[in-house]
């Protein structure tokens, strides 16, 4: 089984589709807890609209909100952020609070066995959240976890 990673950040709406079929996407897994993207740039990955561009391409939606970080998670970060001199949109790497906290939170109590269990036989899933870089989103760690409790196979989308 293949999984992918993919952001908002960076792609339009026609590249990210193009990334996706490239993959040969057959399942996109959202593990966005708000499931919106500010400004008119992204405006296309807001739920709606994405969930209409993805069944355009054949491709399945399913959100996963069990994945997503807790509102309070993010503030974590996004004070690590504000400490470093970062924005949301050019962080390259996740806090390792943050890392130990959705870890520990978050991963220790998901049934990822299920999530992989669902999987499509062909083709590749994909794990979506915002962030450009998998590095600085929670989707890498999920991704990881995958990989090292399932065999999943993980690449890494970037526009």
């Amino acid at each position: 089984m293949r999984i992918v990673t993919v952001g908002v950040y960076g792609f339009t709406a026609d590249a990210f589709l193009d990334a996706l079929r490239r993959a040969d996407v057959r399942v996109l897994l959202d593990v966005r807890q708000r499931r919106g993207v500010r400004g008119p740039e992204y405006a296309w990955a807001n739920s709606r609209r994405l969930q209409d561009a993805l069944a355009g391409a054949a491709i399945e939606y399913r959100h996963h909100p069990e994945l997503a970080p807790t509102t309070e998670l993010r503030q974590l970060q996004y004070r690590e952020d504000a400490r470093r001199g970062v924005g949301k949109r050019s962080r390259r790497e996740l806090a390792p609070a943050y890392v130990e906290r959705y870890t520990r939170e978050i991963l220790a109590a998901a049934d990822l066995g299920a999530v992989v269990a669902s999987l499509p036989a062909d083709g590749a899933a994909a794990l979506l959240c915002v962030e450009r870089d998998p590095e600085a989103c929670h989707r890498s760690l999920i991704a990881a976890r995958m990989e090292a409790e399932h065999g999943v196979r993980v690449a890494h989308l970037r526009p």
